[in-house]
């Protein structure tokens, strides 16, 4: 523990918390009389945080944030500013007890559980919490912050030795009033993964009713004494998440009061429009489950002090713990900001660490892989990156043996790790000739693709495209897109350059340097490119999550730029397995099709001579409805809202121009979607 030292107006007595971007220490005021209780909390950032803009300007955002909410059970700021040095601070009120996360975690340990009615308590006041945060104004001009706090988490939920419950760390926090905090464009989510909502994990659009899922699925772990949403690896979980997964809370259905599990499913619904429209409107559904509040209260005092008895011993394990854990998945999982129901000794400055890049390669041996040719020729040593290459290509196939990072010969047909990375071949399309002979066959140029792709969503078709590429330029490539239901699962491509991997080192997110060393150290992993990422600490699970769909969708809207070749579907076919089910919808793929072959303003050019022709919206009819009834992406819909009567298209282009809202391209791009879809026509 380090001695008391001066910091701006305050003594900082000791640090009881450090995470990945600030550190939190016991205070006292440096004057007395100040208005300040005698202990409280003072947060500043770490020294190569404060000496950047972006983490400034976070952190001002944060007190910025905080500061606007007034709430009996959201943890007060009572002071932000700078000290003599110019060093950003925040002074808030001081919790003595204990985080939820390690109340949940003593409760775990000793196999017990709270209370349902005591549970459901605790979720009503971080409810109350939440009403103050999304309806919180501005001081100056009295208009809506629009508070979304994105992190509501075991460890942002705040136990004290008298009972209360209180809501904390607006570190991630954000205002969707763009022009208060013009600060938040651009900014990264970063939140607990374990906790977020599917329209986060999605990269959608999210407002307050994430928060209210979050909020759930805390409650739900509460009851299950367990998270929600496990899994074998953070993608898995981020996977359930999307998918609303909530096997676990169904097994328990019939020890919950009868009703509750419906309340329950609302506030975890997939879909935010199906949730609770507040935080409110939530609270008031669970408070018929609610314990009496002086009991509630009675309890919750009780196991804070049980969980701050734990034996030394037991905190020293859970700190151990917390560290492996930090270590394991730093990039999406920062660490809470603010612990304050950790003793001053209980965190060690083993938490405040940097891998520099040249110390991970210490830690893998990197073994080579030898081939031998079915005709007897022997390639090798050649690295792993060497010998996808060689897959890919078709240098090494089926029927040659390989020496896998030294596990002796085998067909590589038999090895898992490397059966993912064979091109698609036409042998494959011939297994299906015959009972799976092709539903149908078009050549592109003759039946677009955006044709192609609507078909199969009008008709919520099952099955698999084979896209196979001549044209001009003498360019090939073949894909396999395999559709459930009207949605892409799954998309492989013989393109190289389109494997993960490289796809992120094209978007930013991962260096050369740091893709070698993850393709040299690919078997460890079962050559998953996603989980050695991950388990390297390179790339953040929501990252990857992220890049996985949005590469599906780059390998589709690639589709509409060529200029020949053929497309072949099969009904019915099966999809493989895979470990991330793609599950993208696709209309959204068509139009990140269009805008890949028709970017910005390029669709004027080609509807100029159709300006003067008036789109006609069809009627509802029985086979139309379900058209009618669908959700389209944002720009789509709002193009057919604008076209509930016949419309000439160069009126249309001019209402939505003055509006400001959508491009002349981005209207025409809708345009030939509804088109395609038969719910416009022109006249």
């Amino acid at each position: 523990m380090s001695a008391p030292f001066r910091f701006g107006p305050f003594y900082l007595d000791a640090r009881i918390a450090v995470g990945g971007t600030a550190e939190v220490y016991l205070a006292r005021p440096a004057v007395p009389d100040t208005g300040l209780p005698d202990r409280l909390v003072v947060k500043r950032l770490l020294p190569h945080f404060a000496s950047e803009n972006e983490g400034r300007t976070m952190f001002e955002r944060e007190a910025r944030l905080h500061a606007a909410v007034r709430d009996a059970n959201v943890v007060t700021v009572f002071h932000a500013g700078v000290d003599e040095k110019g060093e950003p601070y925040l002074a808030m009120e001081y919790i003595d007890g204990v985080d939820g996360y390690r109340l949940l975690r003593r409760l775990r340990q000793e196999d017990e559980l709270l209370p349902i009615g005591v549970s459901i308590y605790i979720a009503r006041r971080v409810l109350a919490a939440l009403e103050s945060v999304h309806a919180a104004r501005d001081s100056t001009s009295g208009g809506s912050l629009g508070i979304v706090h994105r992190d509501v988490s075991p460890s942002n939920i705040y136990l004290s030795k008298d009972g209360t419950v209180k809501l904390g760390d607006f570190g991630i926090a954000r205002s969707t009033t763009r022009a208060t905090l013009r600060s938040e464009v651009g900014h990264v989510l970063k939140g607990k993964f374990g906790y977020l909502a599917p329209e986060q994990v999605a990269g959608e659009t999210a407002d307050h009713r994430a928060d209210l899922f979050s909020l759930a699925t805390v409650l739900a772990e509460m009851f299950l004494n367990r998270p929600l949403f496990p899994g074998g690896g953070q993608l898995a979980v981020l996977l359930a998440i999307r998918d609303c997964r909530i096997d676990a809370l169904v097994d328990i259905k019939s020890r919950l009061p009868p009703g509750l599990f419906e309340v329950m499913s609302r506030g975890l619904s997939r879909d935010p429009a199906k949730r609770y429209e507040s935080a409110t409107e939530f609270s008031a559904a669970l408070s018929p489950f609610e314990a009496d509040p002086r009991l509630a209260t009675r309890e919750i005092a009780a196991r804070v002090k049980w969980v701050q008895s734990a034996s030394s011993s037991d905190q020293l394990k859970a700190v151990r713990e917390s560290v492996r854990n930090l270590r394991a998945s730093r990039a999406a999982n920062p660490p809470p900001d603010f612990a304050v129901s950790e003793t001053p000794s209980s965190i060690p400055d083993a938490m405040d660490y940097d891998v520099e890049f040249e110390a991970k390669t210490e830690r893998y041996e990197i073994v080579p892989s030898f081939v031998q040719k079915a005709n007897g020729e022997k390639l090798g040593p050649w690295a792993f990156a060497r010998l996808m290459e060689a897959l890919a290509t078709g240098q090494v196939q089926r029927g040659d043996k390989v020496d896998f990072v030294g596990r002796g010969f085998q067909l590589v047909e038999q090895i898992e790790e490397l059966v993912r990375f064979f091109p698609v071949t036409t042998a494959i399309t011939n297994q299906l000739v015959g009972p799976g002979s092709p539903d149908f066959l078009h050549h592109i140029g003759e039946v677009s693709l955006l044709q192609t792709l609507m078909r199969l969503f009008v008709n919520s078709e099952s099955g698999v495209l084979f896209a196979e590429r001549s044209d001009e330029s003498g360019e090939s490539g073949r894909k396999e897109l395999y559709f459930t239901n009207g949605k892409l699962h799954h998309v492989a491509s013989s393109n190289a350059s389109e494997l993960l991997g490289e796809y992120l080192v094209r978007r930013g997110k991962l260096e050369r340097a740091e893709l070698d060393l993850a393709l040299a150290v690919l078997p460890r992993y079962s050559g998953r490119m996603g989980d050695t990422l991950i388990s390297m600490g390179l790339v953040g699970p929501v990252d990857i999550f992220r890049a996985i769909r949005e590469q599906g969708r780059d390998r589709v809207a690639d589709l509409f730029l060529w200029n020949g070749g053929t497309v072949t579907f099969y009904r019915g076919q099966d999809a493989p397995h895979v470990e991330f089910p793609l599950e993208l919808e696709l209309p959204a793929l068509m139009l990140a099709g269009l805008e890949a072959a028709k970017p910005g303003e390029a669709p004027l050019d080609e509807y100029r001579p159709k300006l003067h022709r008036t789109l006609v919206p069809v009627r509802e009819t029985p086979d139309i409805a379900p058209l009618m009834a669908m959700t389209w992406p944002p720009t789509v819909e709002m193009v057919r809202a604008m076209l509930t009567q016949p419309r000439p298209l160069r009126d249309l282009l001019k209402a939505t121009t003055a509006a400001g809202e959508l491009s002349p391209g981005d209207v025409l791009r809708a345009v030939e979607i509804l088109v395609a879809a038969r719910l416009l026509s022109f006249a």
